[in-house]
């Protein structure tokens, strides 16, 4: 058996029957099969005998064999039979997104939801020293329940002899599929993918809002971010999959569920002769209409973020009935009983007795207090000297101002850094931007720390009588520290703190209150227990607010 001798209805191995040619990279073949023996759809990668690939298409289905994120399809199987190599891989029906993006631009809230099912399955990824290195919009599948598949991990770039790739590389091109799915153009010189190049000004890639209007700014800012050289208004690049995640769940909310309106995006797609019938996304969430509430957009409790970033209203509520529906329709109010006439001089005269009663404890209480008044008075009718005591400063409740903050993760237990991008994102009074911890397996930070947050400087001692913290998720553990010594910089080890306040299982508010205010320039927000979110535990904060 050859490479050119495996066709349509030929029995690879013995166990997998070809059905049809999906594609061809330089020389290879990559086939829709059924595994005979599982009863089940697979793909087989096959190589020409003696092509030199073979040794490296091996290792990289060993490399795929590490990743444990559902969102990767599995390499099944990699051997050589008859003098033919082969690589079995899991199938999922479903439309690539390269063929969904020849209808037209995502929507904001797809294109996010989308990006960021993907970097977090490379957040997964990397942890494990590998990396994709072929992530592009032929990779990146909708499945026909409306799940997100990454196909080819590690397995493509060996078929196309492009290296494994690194960590960067694969999160600047999931930028460019953001940048494409945002946009409808390709952020290349040349086309790709069937997009036209996306447009440059003075050697400068426009920005997604710059292309097509109504794109979201926050994902205009991720995906400049990701993109420019230097990123605008001087902000920090990302560059991990991990700070890609936080920033897009501060966007779209952190739910796995598939976003509204995808049914939409699909049928204009089979429209445009890009989808065929046979290929059927599951049905979106309906849409709700949206009720008009000035209010801004809160993160729900389970992560979610409202969808008002994309001119829909946070949330809806019943709009009370301006009146009862014709022809006796739904249920009445009966109505207000009248007063009685009769017998009504009996009530009159009960009423004028309690009025009098009334005057009567009024005139009693103004003499009491006027002789209270005399007998405090001396005999030239001065008032004496009280002592005034000093106590605790008053509280105001006014809000204080943070001029800077910094994510704590103090070492040795800590690396030093906790997603130190999405700080600001903690005190910038927007509902809908949140800062993340890391990922981990058990919700007291996998039992390798004491705790992590974020430190706020003040510019000056000032007396803290609450934090309020915003929360995404239940089942937070925090504490609000202020430094043992006060100086000029925050303590930079976590024995350099003392707890004040402490919450416990809070979610959605927290309100950490010291007994007494406090004098402090910093105060530290420390998480010491993180709520479920997905396959481990993720503290996240929306917004903090500091009163005197």
């Amino acid at each position: 058996m050859s490479n050119q001798t495996v066709s349509p209805g030929a029995l690879l191995a013995g166990r997998y029957r070809i059905a049809e040619l999906l594609a061809e990279i330089d020389g290879a073949r990559v086939w829709r099969a059924v595994d005979e023996v599982l009863s089940r759809a697979v793909v087989v990668d096959v190589l020409p005998v003696g092509d030199p690939r073979q040794n490296v298409l091996f290792d990289a289905a060993r490399r795929a064999a590490a990743a444990n994120d559902p969102r990767f399809l599995r390499v099944l199987d990699c051997d050589v039979y008859e003098g033919v190599t082969y690589c079995v891989r899991e199938w999922a029906g479903g439309r690539p997104l390269e063929r969904m993006l020849g209808a037209g631009p995502l929507t904001g809230q797809q294109a996010g939801w989308l990006a960021r099912e993907v970097s977090e399955a490379l957040e997964n990824l990397h942890r494990t020293g590998h990396s994709h290195g072929s992530i592009s919009p032929a990779t990146v599948v909708v499945t026909d329940a409306g799940a997100i598949k990454v196909v080819g991990l590690a397995t493509e770039a060996a078929l196309r002899s492009t290296g494994p790739g690194s960590p960067e590389e694969d999160v600047r091109a999931l930028g460019e599929i953001l940048y494409a799915s945002l946009t409808g153009r390709w952020p290349g010189p040349a086309p790709a993918w069937g997009l036209q190049p996306a447009p440059v000004e003075h050697g400068r890639l426009l920005s997604p809002r710059q292309v097509r209007a109504g794109v979201p700014r926050s994902l205009d800012d991720i995906t400049d971010r990701l993109l420019g050289d230097p990123p605008r208004h001087h902000a920090a690049p990302i560059t991990s999959a991990a700070g890609l995640s936080a920033a897009l769940s501060g966007v779209v909310g952190s739910s796995h569920e598939p976003p509204s309106q995808m049914d939409e995006t699909i049928a204009v797609a089979r429209q445009n002769g890009s989808i065929d019938d046979a290929t059927q996304i599951a049905p979106a969430i309906p849409a709700v209409p949206p009720a008009v509430d000035p209010a801004p957009p809160r993160p729900s409790s389970n992560g979610q973020t409202a969808h008002a970033a994309y001119g829909q209203a946070a949330e809806t509520r019943p709009v009370a009935a301006q009146s009862a529906p014709p022809n006796g329709g739904g249920r009445r109010r009966p109505p207000a009983e009248e007063p009685r006439r009769r017998g009504s001089w009996g009530g009159r005269i009960l009423i004028l007795l309690a009025v009098l009663a009334l005057l009567s404890v009024v005139l009693m209480a103004q003499f009491l207090v006027k002789g209270a008044i005399n007998r405090d008075q001396g005999s030239n009718g001065t008032t004496p000297n009280v002592p005034q005591t000093s106590g605790p400063p008053a509280q105001t409740n006014e809000k204080v101002t943070i001029t800077d903050a910094k994510d704590f993760d103090p070492e040795p237990k800590g690396n030093g850094e906790e997603h130190p991008e999405d700080v600001g994102a903690t005190y910038d009074n927007k509902q809908s931007t949140t800062w993340t911890t890391m990922s981990y397996s058990k919700a007291a930070l996998g039992g390798l720390k004491n705790g992590v947050g974020i430190y706020y400087d003040l510019g000056q001692p000032t007396n803290v009588s609450e934090v309020t913290v915003s929360l995404v998720g239940d089942g937070t553990d925090l504490e609000l520290m202020v430094p043992k010594t006060e100086g000029d910089k925050a303590p930079s080890s976590e024995s350099g703190w003392k707890s004040v306040a402490v919450a416990e299982d809070a979610g959605p508010t927290a309100s950490l209150k010291p007994e007494a205010p406090t004098q402090t320039r910093y105060v530290l927000v420390w998480l010491t227990k993180l709520p479920k979110d997905g396959g481990g535990y993720r503290g996240e904060i929306s917004e903090v607010v500091v009163k005197k």
